[in-house]
This record gives C-alpha cells, sequence and structure tokens, in this order.
C-alpha cells in the first residue's frame, strides 16, 4: 500500500535547527499546527518593539501570507513550564523595517491547565495584552496576498518547546493544498515507505532518480535532498548527481512548490514537505551450478532443462539464460531454456530481483557416464532341421564391461532407439547370419547401443562320403574320412569309417570346432533287370527283359550263360530261366512249364486224340487258352468251365478239317508274375 506525504510543514521543525531571524523566518504553510523548540536567539539581535522591548531570548520567527480574507486566530501551548512572549509585525512590512508589532503580549498568566497560554482571540480586545494581563490580544483581520511575520520568544530560555495552533476564518497560503497539489505525494521505495533498496553497500546513487515517483505528477513541485534536517530546511547543500550511499545513514528530502506566476513567492517557494530516505541492501546471491544430462548412444549433446539448475531459489527472482558471457553482455538470451541441446560445456545466467539487484551464475553441462559398449561377434552351431539358422543365447555376448546395467535386445539401431520390436527371448534367438543391437541402459536412463554380430556355422559334410549303389547280396564300407574331432554313425561305431554295410539308409554326426553336422549317407541296391515276359514255342524259349543296365547275360542252368534272349531245344516241363545284367549281380530266376506241344487231334468220340487238353496249367495264374482261324477269328476260349479243353468244334458243330492256331498265356507264380506265352498250330482232322 502506498504511503501518502501529509503536509508536514513545520511539525518537523521540533527536531530541526532553525535561524531565528526575520530574514530567514520559517514560512507557516496553511493553517497546519506548528510544534517547536526554540534554543536560542538567531544571528540577528532583533529590535522586537513594542511590549518586547528586551532582547531575544530563545526565540524563532515565522512569516505567513493570508490567502483568503477573513479572520486569524492563534495559540500558543507551551510543553512545560515556560514564559512565551510573542509579536505581530506587518502587513508587508520588509524585514529591517519592520516597525512596532501590531499585537504584542508577554507575561502570560497560567491558564487553567496551568500552563502560560497565550495568542489571538476572537474575545480579546486589547492590541498588547499588558502584565498581569490575560495573555491574549484581539484576532486579526487579513486580507488575501498580506503577508505577516511572527516572532515566539521563550523568555525562561529553558528546554520546554511550544505548539502553536490556527484559528479564525481566514486561511493561509500554502502550495500543499488540492488545486496545487492535486495528486498525493508518493514516498520512494518498493513499499513506498521512505526504504530504498541498493544492491551493494556502499553503492553509487542518483538521488534525482526518485523525484518523479515522489512528486506524482504535481505541476510546479521540486524535490532536493539533503544529508542534514538544517540543509534540508534551507535548501543548502544539496545532493546532486551520482553519489555513494549506505544503509546506516538517513537522507532527507524537501519537497517545496515554484509559483510560475511569481516566482519570487517566498511563502509558496519556502513552505516544504520533508520526508527521509534509508537504504536497504537486498544483493541477490547466486551460486554455480552443475546439470548433468544424458549424452544417449554417445550422440555428443545432451538436452537440457536450464531452469532446474538451482543458482537461487527465491521464486521471485526472475532469471535469464545466455550460451556465453559475449552473448550475456550483448543481451542474446537463450530462446528455450527448458529444453536446450547442447555439449557438454557452460551457460551463464543472470538473475534479477524484485529490487533490481542482479548476480550472475555459471551452469556447467555434463553428461551422465554411458555404459562401455564392447561390440561382439557370436558364433553358432547351425540347426539341424534348418542349417541357415543357429540358436543364440544373446546375454551372454560380452557387451559391457559396466555394472548394474539393463540390457535390452533389438533387430535394427532403430529399433533400440524408439524401443520397438524387441526381442522378447533373448536367450534363444533363432536367427541366421546378421546382426543385432543391445540398448544398454544406466541407472540414470542414459543408454549406449552396441553391436552383435550373429555368425552361424554352416553344415561341414564329408565331401568323400557318398551314396553307393551295390548288389543286394554285396556290403560296403562308409567312409566320412579325416579332419574331424568325434564321429557317430548310426550302426553305433565311432571311427571315421565302418565296413561290411549292406543295402540301407544310415546317417554319420561329424564333430568340429564344437559343431555338429548331421550327414545322411545311402547304400543303394543295384536296379536288377526283371523278366517280363517269355514266349514259349516249339522247344524255344523268348525272353523278354526290362531294367537293369544293358547288355544282359542269359542262362538256363547258372553256369553257361549266352548273349542270346532265345533258347532252343528246351525240354518239355519245368525249366529255370536266369538273368543278369552288367553289374553281374545274382541273377535273376524265372521259372516257367514248358508245356506238352499237342499238333493234331481226331475228334471223333474214339477216345483217342479226341480233344486238346492243358488242364495241367490249370494251377498257373490267369490262365488263358485261345484258338483261332487263319484270320484271326475266335473259335475257342477254354477256361476252368471246359477244364481248358477244345475238342475241335464251334459250338458243338465240327470244323473242317485244316490247321488252327492257339494261344495260351498265364503267369508264372514267381514275385514278379512273369507273364508267359505259349502260341502254336494244331490239326484238327474229322473222321466220318
Amino acid at each position: 500500500m502506498k504511503k501518502i506525504l501529509f503536509p508536514l510543514l513545520l511539525t518537523i521543525s521540533q527536531i530541526l535547527w532553525a535561524q531565528s531571524d526575520c530574514g530567514s523566518a520559517l514560512p507557516a504553510c496553511g493553517n497546519s499546527q506548528i510544534s517547536y523548540t526554540p534554543t536560542g536567539p538567531g544571528q540577528i539581535l532583533e529590535d522586537l518593539g513594542g511590549c518586547l522591548s528586551s532582547d531575544e531570548h530563545y526565540s524563532v520567527w515565522y512569516t505567513f501570507t493570508a490567502a483568503t480574507a477573513g479572520t486569524l486566530t492563534f495559540e500558543i501551548v507551551p510543553n512545560g513550564n515556560a514564559d512565551y512572549d510573542w509579536a505581530v509585525y506587518g502587513p508587508n512590512k520588509p524585514c529591517g523595517n519592520l516597525g512596532a508589532p501590531i499585537r504584542c503580549s508577554y507575561d502570560a498568566p497560567p491558564s487553567n491547565n496551568g500552563l502560560y497560554n497565550t495568542g489571538l482571540s476572537l474575545t480579546a480586545a486589547n492590541l498588547t495584552d499588558p502584565a498581569g494581563g490575560t495573555g491574549y490580544c484581539r484576532y486579526l483581520d487579513v486580507l488575501p496576498g498580506q503577508t505577516y511575520y511572527l516572532v515566539v520568544d521563550n523568555f525562561s530560555q529553558n528546554a520546554n518547546g511550544f505548539v502553536l495552533t490556527w484559528g479564525g476564518t481566514a486561511i493561509l497560503s500554502n502550495p500543499f493544498n488540492q488545486q496545487l497539489q492535486p495528486n498525493p505525494f508518493i514516498a520512494p521505495g518498493p513499499n513506498q515507505d521512505g526504504e530504498v533498496v541498493i544492491c551493494t553497500n556502499p553503492a553509487q546513487f542518483d538521488f534525482s532518480t526518485l523525484t518523479d515517483g515522489i512528486i506524482n505528477g504535481n505541476p510546479n513541485f521540486h524535490v532536493s535532498y539533503h544529508l542534514s534536517n538544517n540543509d534540508a530546511l534551507t535548501g543548502n547543500n544539496p545532493i546532486i548527481g551520482m553519489v555513494n550511499v549506505n544503509t546506516a545513514a538517513t537522507y532527507i528530502y524537501a519537497i517545496y512548490f515554484t509559483d510560475p506566476n511569481n516566482p519570487n513567492n517566498g511563502v509558496l517557494s519556502k513552505c516544504k514537505q520533508f520526508g527521509t530516505i534509508t537504504f536497504d541492501q537486498r544483493a541477490i546471491t547466486t551460486m554455480d551450478a552443475v546439470l548433468t544430462e544424458c549424452s544417449s548412444n554417445d550422440v555428443g549433446v545432451a538436452s537440457y532443462d536450464l531452469t532446474t539448475a538451482n543458482v537461487n531459489n527465491d521464486p521471485a527472482v526472475v532469471k535469464k539464460y545466455y550460451a556465453s558471457m559475449a552473448e550475456l553482455n550483448a543481451g542474446i538470451e537463450i530462446a528455450n531454456p527448458f529444453l536446450y541441446t547442447s555439449a557438454e560445456g557452460e551457460v551463464f545466467v543472470k538473475a534479477t530481483s524484485p529490487f533490481g539487484c542482479t548476480s550472475i551464475a555459471k551452469i556447467t553441462l555434463k553428461f551422465h557416464p554411458l555404459a562401455i559398449k564392447n561390440d561382439q561377434t557370436m558364433k553358432m552351431c547351425h540347426l539341424e532341421n534348418l542349417p541357415s539358422n543357429g540358436i543364440f543365447n544373446l546375454t551372454q555376448a560380452n557387451v559391457t564391461g559396466t555394472a548394474g546395467i539393463v540390457k535390452k535386445y533389438y533387430p535394427s539401431p532403430t529399433d533400440a532407439v524408439n524401443e520397438t520390436n524387441e526381442i522378447l527371448n533373448p536367450t534363444a534367438y533363432n536367427a541366421p547370419n546378421g546382426v543385432v543391437f543391445v540398448k544398454l541402459i544406466t541407472n540414470q536412463g542414459c543408454y549406449n547401443i552396441a553391436k552383435i554380430t550373429l555368425e552361424v556355422t554352416p553344415p561341414d559334410p564329408s565331401p568323400i562320403l557318398k551314396d553307393q549303389v551295390i548288389c543286394t547280396e554285396k556290403t560296403t564300407t562308409l567312409d566320412a574320412g579325416p579332419g574331424y574331432l568325434e564321429y557317430l554313425w548310426s550302426t553305433g561305431e565311432t571311427t571315421p569309417s565302418i565296413s561290411n554295410v549292406g543295402v540301407g539308409d544310415y546317417w554319420v554326426k561329424l564333430t568340429k570346432d564344437g559343431c555338429e553336422t548331421l550327414q545322411k549317407v545311402k547304400i543303394l541296391p543295384v536296379d536288377v533287370p526283371s523278366i517280363t515276359n517269355v514266349e514259349i514255342g516249339n522247344g524255344t524259349l523268348a525272353v523278354t527283359v526290362y531294367g537293369g543296365k544293358a547288355p544282359y547275360k542269359y542262362s538256363l542252368d547258372n553256369i553257361t550263360w549266352q548273349d542270346s534272349n532265345v533258347f532252343t531245344a528246351v525240354p518239355r516241363g519245368v525249366t529255370k530261366i536266369y538273368v543278369k545284367d552288367e553289374s553281374n549281380c545274382e541273377p535273376i530266376i524265372t521259372e516257367v512249364t514248358v508245356p506238352n506241344i499237342i499238333n493234331l487231334i481226331t475228334p471223333n468220340d474214339d477216345g483217342v486224340n479226341d480233344v486238346v487238353d492243358y488242364s495241367a496249367l490249370s494251377m498257373k495264374d490267369d490262365l488263358t487258352f485261345t484258338v483261332f482261324d487263319r484270320y484271326g477269328s475266335v473259335l475257342h476260349q477254354a477256361n476252368k468251365n471246359n477244364n481248358y479243353q477244345w475238342d475241335g468244334k464251334l459250338g458243338g458243330r465240327k470244323l473242317s478239317t485244316g490247321t488252327y492256331w492257339y494261344v495260351i498265356t498265364w503267369k508264372e507264380k514267381d514275385a514278379n508274375k512273369t507273364p508267359i506265352k505259349f502260341s502254336g498250330w494244331i490239326m484238327v482232322k474229322n473222321r466220318d
């Protein structure tokens, strides 16, 4: 709340020493009460005249001017046992030629309060109050512009002062009125109490910077500043310009008025209001600070909130931040101190208090230590069912030697920075050759990113172990060759090679450099030939062979071999056919039956050669017996219903004598169901 200066007028004079001469008379500014304690006579012993014919004792002189017409009274009340005399001169008489006083009183009797009260009264009749009178004289009738002088003298010459109170209807001239002073004066200082803040003690200060605030827009008023009360009253030794001030001293300021229409108007210009100024040191203190943030991934910069640096904890202090002292001096602020990106270094903060005091602190920008990263390479054996991949335990990679680090695993650097697509099974990571990235997070939340290179050891099969083809009845050797630490065959053997193995599927586990390669190998049987058809002729066998590898060899006794597939002079009955190919493996064997050949029947029912009978072949599979004429027309189809016989008839009708053709087919009861074809001719001779 602002403290308004009310008109002090001369009430402050009770503590001031003032001249007690007419020429230096104090102005009575308006009708305000006056309090004063004279301590002696002035420099000039005035000729008081009238009822005050004696010299001055403890005296003080005042001058006052009427602003309005009317009656004027005053009453002087001593502060104690003191005998005050007084005299009024004028109107408009100059010092040095005042003449006799127009009102005068001395030797006032005690009043009801026991004090020697005296003054001008509306009820008193005398212009001069004689000894033993009432102490009061008749009031003054004053007119505007009339100036008077009043001397008050303590005849008792003691330390008791007085209080003078004006009365009547007249108003005395006073610049401190609403007409000349429309606004209240405001005491200086942040609390408008006269206490001004300085930032150092002592400090350099220019008092004139306070003037506009004190005057508060009142025209024609001025302020002077002084080191003493006397100087403030007289206007002597004003403080001008930049001077040293300190908190121990009290400084006086005086507010006075200059009449623009009459600059020499002594009464108005001599009326003053006074105030005191003291100084309070409010120096602001700051302390240097350190901010430490994360330069994650070793990028060389970090983001700092400069406002968190504890350089001053007063919330009323305004802080501004600068990248260097040069920019501070140039007033170039950091635009966004809440998010300042910088390498390690220094910035500066200027702190300003509400009183304008400033202090500069340094903020040192540092990085939290990052986890030491060690890029690693991990080698892992291939998977048996997916040779391009391996199972990696990423947590075993020694990517840092820094303790207390949280590790997270990602497939790419971008994922590591953004924490997306985290590898959630780092202890069993199924992957081919490639890289993964490890985010190394410290307790402060800073991170570094290490790289793990993944290498899958591929299968290393034996270059000499190959599939083989052998005769079914034979064995062979499987050899994986040297160069492996361990061997384990499907047979249970642990040697580089195994012998006497026959046709079949085998595997061997080959261990080298800590990895195991499963290699499969086959021993295949030779593609042996098969007899697909046998045609039986008149004493001949024609063998048709498929498969295997030509040239073929043929035999009927497994001793004598021929290149031709046709055998001659084959006896009737059961015989074996042997065939082998170029591999010279055990021959394949087919057993065939060479039936008796019937070339003539005489179907005359005499019981001799009446039918062609091949019922002896009925045990064969898929047996057929078909008779054709010379044009290829089927004449007879033998089957089990007719016991595989033909009586030379067609539908019960005898055929004419002639030659007919027949074909007999069946399948042998061997593993290959070898088809057999036996063809020939038969003479049918009918006898009447």
